[in-house]
């Protein structure tokens, strides 16, 4: 398979992080990658982004391989991905850092540090009545809760995203996660533009909830979310409800919570958010996430740089389970 910079043609039946918008918000260099077949056909893309810092130039994927046809199997998404590191070695990037949580690739390139991961994805193409059935009882319980309690779902106006910021930077740091500087927040939802909704759960005039979505007609993705330490009990229940219903109103296709340990250990907090994520009726989709050294010294110290910050990134946390794993078994 060839592969090449493509000129971007992004519309609403792609995923919203394929947009350039999007990607010039995120990064002063961008594009789109083309897989094409010997006869000349596009296969696939695969838009990215280059984060430089100090001395390294990382590409950083937003979104996973988008096929363009039917029938791209992972086979052909292997020949794809080597093509791509074949052409970033032509280039001055020093490594392919983990995308963001949102991205599943279905494989990953030979000689790649990988790691299992997935998401869970809730198919919007179902009657609402169908969708609330199959939410866990004890959950539907918890929303209808809520709304009798007089928690209010309604869109955030722009004097409180700064709250909603604190809101998502606290529930993150509660995780000893960082998050980004409220500079980059706003320049991330300015990439978004009308493809952002912020919605918040509003009782009795205090933010309990506050969720960042981004979509398109592909897909709703619930990015980041923050929670009061003390909320309304069913607050964030109730808003994601009420997301599922907005955007499956909208003729969205799909809902993903975004992220999502393969297996995490018995009683983690990787586990019981995935049982939230599961409980609202949503499917696991399993596959890979990687990462690729192009400068092997660079790519080393990234790699103790993450280790000295956080311990080392998702795919350092979770590639021990790569051995044996196969995502048609999960």
């Amino acid at each position: 398979m060839r592969v090449k910079p493509i000129e971007i043609d992004w519309h609403p039946e792609l995923p919203i992080f394929a947009k350039e918008s999007f990607l010039k918000a995120v990064s002063d260099r961008y594009g789109w990658l083309g897989g094409f077949s010997e006869s000349g056909e596009l296969r696939c893309v695969l838009p990215f982004t280059i984060i430089r810092k100090a001395i390294f130039r990382m590409v950083r994927y937003r979104v996973e391989t988008i096929p363009m046809v039917e029938g791209f199997d992972a086979a052909e998404e292997k020949e794809f991905l080597n093509g791509t590191i074949e052409y970033w070695r032509s280039t001055d990037a020093d490594m392919v850092i983990p995308a963001t949580t949102n991205t599943i690739f279905q494989t990953y390139p030979d000689r790649a540090d990988a790691a299992p991961y997935g998401t869970y994805i809730i198919d919007l193409c179902q009657p609402e009545e169908t969708l609330f059935k199959n939410i866990d009882r004890i959950l539907r319980q918890n929303i209808n809760s809520a709304q009798k309690s007089g928690i209010k779902i309604r869109s955030a106006v722009e004097g409180e995203f700064d709250t909603g910021y604190r809101l998502i930077r606290e529930t993150f740091r509660r995780s000893g996660i960082p998050f980004m500087s409220f500079g980059s927040f706003m320049r991330y939802l300015s990439g978004l533009g009308e493809n952002a909704k912020l919605l918040v759960a509003d009782y009795q005039g205090e933010l309990q909830s506050f969720v960042v979505f981004a979509f398109s007609r592909y897909c709703a993705y619930a990015i980041y979310a923050g929670n009061s330490v003390n909320q309304h009990k069913g607050a964030n229940k109730l808003l994601y409800w009420e997301a599922i219903r907005f955007f499956r109103g909208q003729g969205i296709r799909r809902y993903d919570f975004v992220g999502a340990r393969i297996d995490p250990e018995k009683g983690s907090k990787q586990e019981a958010l995935a049982l939230f994520k599961k409980r609202f009726g949503a499917t696991l989709k399993c596959g890979f996430m990687w990462k690729y050294p192009l400068h092997p010294l660079k790519y080393h110290c990234y790699c103790l740089a993450a280790r000295l910050r956080s311990g080392g990134d998702i795919i350092d946390a979770e590639r021990h389970k790569l051995k044996g794993y196969s995502p048609a078994d999960t």
